[in-house]
């Protein structure tokens, strides 16, 4: 797909890697999140839908060719490809709050299937300290992916404004 005229930030603020996304909504509405927050979005092959030009275009997607994105044939290629990543790993599994982790500038947010989470095969490559969830009330299964990654980003701009990392406009937009 074209991405004519995209002048990305520098350094995006935070890579959002889904690892085989099933909904195209989702992945739509995670897409406009990084867009709007200077992100770059990587999909994990197998997709459970198209995201060539003429699906984007028939979805209304305007602004996927403002999104800095990155496609991988699978995990293992994701691995290879990103081996410096400083990862995050989100499981309705994990003990250890979104809120506890000192998200940085650069960091991986990655997170699983709508339907299945990330394997646990996957899982178990990462320390526990790195497996984060974000709190519910008890009895609750998990949150849609995209309110999901969206709270998630949102709170590593919170800790990166806090720190002074980023700062935003007087109009209240991002400056990265």
């Amino acid at each position: 797909m074209s991405h004519q005229g995209f002048k990305p930030h520098a350094e995006p603020l935070f890579e959002v890697v889904l690892v085989e996304p099933e909904i195209p909504n989702n992945t739509g509405n995670i897409g406009r999140t990084c867009v709007a927050t200077g992100c770059r979005l990587h999909l994990v092959h197998p997709l459970g839908f198209d995201v060539d030009e003429k699906a984007c275009r028939r979805a209304g997607l305007d602004y996927w060719p403002r999104l800095p994105l990155r496609e991988h044939q699978s995990w293992a290629h994701f691995r290879e490809r990103e081996p410096a990543a400083s990862p995050w790993v989100f499981s309705t599994k994990a003990s250890r709050s979104l809120f506890d982790a000192p998200l940085r500038r650069g960091d991986y947010l990655i997170f699983g299937r709508e339907t299945a989470g990330l394997p646990d095969a996957i899982l178990a490559t990462f320390p526990p300290e790195r497996v984060l969830s974000l709190p519910m009330v008890a009895g609750e299964r998990s949150l849609n992916l995209a309110t999901a990654v969206c709270a998630a980003v949102y709170e590593g701009i919170r800790q990166c404004l806090a720190r002074g990392e980023i700062s935003t406009t007087p109009a209240g937009r991002l400056t990265l």
